[in-house]
């Protein structure tokens, strides 16, 4: 099972292994607080990408299509998390987006 959260809420133990998949670190947040399994930075859009889309929602779809074709050429980050997916009951992937429908996260996990 794959699931999605917003890094700044509070670790819960019902997570399972978790990954954050920003590229950016999230402000304010230490590592100790943050209790990653794994930062998979290279999985988020590219930094042009980020900006263009901006939180933008009238460019949600466009994003999607464009992050999807991101992923297909960058394939081992992909690879990576078919790995872990294969080795924990549940993932939740990490996000600090403040939109929790219209995120990276949320492209992530329809791909897989």
């Amino acid at each position: 099972m794959i699931k999605l959260k917003r890094i700044y809420e509070a670790y819960d133990k019902k997570d399972g292994y978790r990954i954050l998949v920003d590229r950016l670190w999230p402000r304010g947040m230490s590592k100790e607080q943050a209790r990653l399994d794994l930062w998979l930075k290279d999985i988020a859009p590219s930094t042009e990408l980020r900006k263009w889309f901006h939180h933008d929602l009238k460019k949600w779809d466009e994003f999607k299509k464009r992050y999807r074709a991101e992923l297909k050429k960058n394939n081992e980050p992909s690879k990576m998390l078919k790995l872990e997916k294969k080795k924990h009951t549940t993932i939740t992937l990490l996000y600090g987006a403040k939109d929790e429908a219209h995120n990276e996260a949320a492209v992530i996990k329809d791909l897989f």
